[in-house]
């Protein structure tokens, strides 16, 4: 055989195994990790406890005080930023449960011309301030 006809018989093998190799990686990669526990699709697990969690944000400001100190800034109040991040939010101002219970209300109109049930308005502003983390 003379060497091109060997070289294009070679490139021509080389796409075939390339093209069967190609196809079947997609069931590969597909459960790869199902069968060790890395699946991404499950359910997150149950929440911390509010210790753990508490303990967590101490390490976390200790870290973030250290690095402060460490660039020659002062050091953070680890006690009192832990109390100010885990306290309960304050009471939103009478400004924005105002703006809130406008559009619960504009959201009941909505829903009633949409024949669906309308909402409480108070428990939903509650529940919006309260996502809202104020």
């Amino acid at each position: 055989m003379e060497f091109g006809t060997v070289v294009i018989v070679v490139a021509i093998v080389a796409v075939v195994v390339a093209a069967l190799s190609y196809r079947g990686t997609g069931r590969i990669y597909a459960g790869l990790g199902r069968e060790g526990g890395l699946d991404m699709t499950r359910e997150p697990g149950a929440p911390a406890s509010g210790a753990e969690v508490e303990e967590e944000i101490r390490q976390m400001l200790e870290a973030k005080s250290e690095r402060r100190r460490a660039r020659g800034e002062p050091g953070l109040d680890v006690d009192a930023e832990l109390a100010a991040l885990t306290s309960a939010p304050a009471a939103a101002d009478a400004g924005l449960r105002d703006e809130v219970r406008q559009l619960v209300v504009a959201r009941n109109e909505r829903r009633a011309r949409q024949g669906k049930e309308p909402l409480d308005v108070e428990a939903e502003v509650e529940r919006q301030l309260r996502d809202l983390g104020t």
